[in-house]
């Protein structure tokens, strides 16, 4: 935890001023990840000095867990040549985004330094950038355990042991033919249940779920998740192994669009880096734009309200209900959207599914109207502004749940339809459809209830 990390400050500054060869048994019994933090916590001259300090093998999987900006900031302040030996050891997966996520000529600078360090390590970096970042090829590594079929459990155990240590996860192993092609998976839970001399084609699992390298990362969080997978081979048209995707790379991508469907739907642009390590300028640009098409969106309102400018003056107490109405309809359009674009995201509703959606949302939307509307057309009730205003605050109550309930179901599926993210439908720009559709519906219904009292108002008005 951070208080790990700060508490541990003052002491790793005195050895880095007085005996910096100590360093490595100091932090030898923390977790990597609280060594993280310690490193955000130095400054860059003092994190390049811890991680100098220790062994390559103990310094990558700390350099792993470091955010994006300090990784390419101790690149530049320990320099290429300082840092690839720690690169070399850095899981495949992670050393390949490092590199690709570095200013190009930084990037090709340390990419022919690896190729010269370690060469193998170069190599897992170019078969993996060939494929796009969000995809199943860009999330995949190649450090997994993989046999032949013509060996018995011992002769697997033995693999493990002697090549355990380099995987990043020896929980499945795979069987491959003499080309690469997967035969079958066997987990270390059968393995070690299994008896030494058993062969392992009588342990193994040859009916395998894979995914292909362009499989979207979402679609490979979802897959996992349902199936709770530690593992999830990736392969080519013909079935040849090309990596696997491990457990802890999917809840990255979990918590990572997670965050983008969260702030989507605040109508904030996507943002990558924590909330305190975001410039003040990037927030401007990504919150002004949205705030700026909600503003100009909610013209529309004004407008709708000046075409009923006339019945405003007339009957003044309608202008009173305008607010808790197009209130109630952004709240039950939020509620909608809110629940489908959650299905969407975690598989429970697809977009062929809409009218059985609209079905259950049309279905909710009268008993919740009818709930509102007994609840509003108490309260004009109390006011005493007349039957007239209850039966139109308690139409107009029925028609926009059932409005916004609509609009907030179908829209995420209609976007979802078109290819875009179904969270740019989010509560504002919900709201802000259902002002403007609820103050139509609004005018319209009290028309017809108050026709009378529009009509004698309005004689009073021009006498």
């Amino acid at each position: 935890m951070l208080r790990v990390a700060l508490a541990m400050v003052p002491e790793v500054r005195q050895l880095l001023a007085e005996d910096p060869a100590q360093l490595s048994d100091l932090l030898d019994e923390i977790h990597d990840e609280d060594l993280a933090d310690l490193i955000g916590l130095l400054d860059d001259a003092e994190a390049a000095k811890v991680l100098m300090a220790l062994r390559a093998e103990e310094a990558a999987p700390i350099f792993e867990r470091l955010d994006g900006e300090t990784q390419e900031a101790l690149v530049e302040q320990m320099g290429v040549e300082s840092i690839a030996p720690i690169v070399s050891e850095m899981a495949a997966d992670d050393r390949t985004d490092l590199i690709e996520a570095l200013p190009d000529q930084v990037s090709g600078t340390l990419l022919s330094t690896l190729e010269k360090v370690d060469p193998e390590a170069a190599a897992e970096v170019e078969e993996l950038a060939k494929w796009p970042e969000d995809s199943a090829g860009g999330l995949m590594t190649t450090d997994y355990v993989s046999v032949g079929i013509h060996l018995t459990v011992a002769d697997v155990i033995e693999r493990i042991r002697a090549v355990g240590e380099d995987a990043e996860t020896i929980y499945y192993v795979y069987i491959v033919s003499d080309r690469g092609h997967l035969i079958g998976v066997v987990s270390l839970r059968d393995l070690l249940l299994a008896s030494p001399s058993e062969k392992l084609a009588d342990v193994m699992t040859e009916n395998v779920f894979a995914v292909s390298p362009e499989t979207d990362q979402e679609e490979v969080a979802r897959t996992m998740a349902k199936y709770d997978f530690n593992a999830l081979p990736v392969l080519s048209a013909d079935r040849k192994l090309l990596g696997v995707i491990t457990v802890d790379d999917v809840m990255d991508v979990l918590t990572e669009e997670q965050s983008e469907d969260m702030q989507r739907l605040g109508a904030v642009g996507p943002i990558e880096e924590s909330y305190f390590k975001t410039s003040f300028w990037t927030f401007i640009q990504k919150r002004a734009p949205w705030l700026a098409v909600l503003f100009v969106g909610e013209f529309m309102t004004g407008e709708v309200l000046r075409r009923f400018e006339h019945e405003l003056e007339a009957v003044a107490t309608l202008a009173y209900y305008v607010p808790l109405l197009i209130s109630t309809g952004g709240n039950s359009g939020s509620q909608s959207s809110s629940l489908i674009i959650r299905g969407l995201a975690v598989g429970d509703v697809r977009v062929g599914d809409w009218a059985s959606v609209l079905a259950r949302e049309l279905g909710q939307a009268v008993v919740l109207g009818l709930i509102l509307s007994t609840i509003g057309m108490f309260r004009v009730w109390l006011w005493g502004d007349g039957t007239g205003f209850v039966l139109t605050i308690g139409a107009t109550l029925m028609a926009i749940v059932l409005m916004g309930c609509t609009v907030g179901a179908m829209l995420p599926l209609l976007l979802r339809r078109l290819g875009l993210d179904p969270a740019t439908s989010s509560t504002p720009f919900i709201a802000s459809l259902v002002d403007v559709l609820g103050i139509l519906l609004y005018f319209t219904i009290a028309r017809l209830f108050l026709a009378d009292l529009l009509a004698q108002a309005g004689a009073g008005a021009a006498g």
